[in-house]
């Protein structure tokens, strides 16, 4: 989101801390989180072991929640080998949907940084073919009461082509 004057700026910036923006991502995960649904409410700060990564902490961080819900298993039922979640804010912590699936053993597919372990020899072949050269995760919709108007706005975006791709050869599994 830009904001073009400072009136709205301002009134963005507002919207953001009193967490009344609505965010929903679109997630391929391997395997599937259990439960299929839920809320993670952690502490979420700089890792103690790499500085360069962030974590679920005890204590210090920052309070991060995410709600989730998983749309759909990819692979035998009863153990799937990947699945697509919807994931809404209610914070908007650094790398913070990307730390709480990998906190569930359910890591974005795709991600160099929090995706410990490989997947299942058939994701990696689907990610292989798909072209995916990131971690699986899009901002799927952005709302918003504007600020200056009052109009209430709402954008949505599809998966671009490389996840689109991703999910359809996950499907054949």
């Amino acid at each position: 989101v830009a904001a073009k004057t400072d009136a709205a700026h301002r009134g963005l910036a507002a919207l953001f801390a009193a967490h009344d923006i609505e965010r929903s991502y679109i997630a391929l995960v391997r395997g599937a989180p259990r439960p299929p649904a839920g809320e993670i409410r952690t502490r979420i700060g700089r890792s103690t072991h790499d500085r360069m990564k962030m974590a679920v902490l005890k204590t210090g961080g920052r309070e991060a929640v995410t709600h989730y819900r998983t749309e759909r298993t990819f692979g035998p039922p009863g153990a799937p080998l990947a699945a697509r979640l919807v994931c809404r804010l209610e914070t908007g912590r650094t790398h913070q949907i990307r730390v709480h699936m990998a906190s569930l053993g359910s890591p974005c597919l795709g991600d160099p940084v929090y995706g410990s372990g490989a997947p299942a020899a058939a994701v990696r072949e689907a990610l292989r073919e798909s072209g995916l050269a990131r971690q699986a995760l899009h901002a799927a919709v952005l709302g918003f009461v504007h600020p200056v108007t009052g109009e209430r706005l709402r954008f949505e975006s599809t998966p671009p082509p490389d996840m689109a791709a991703l999910e359809a050869r996950l499907s054949d599994l």
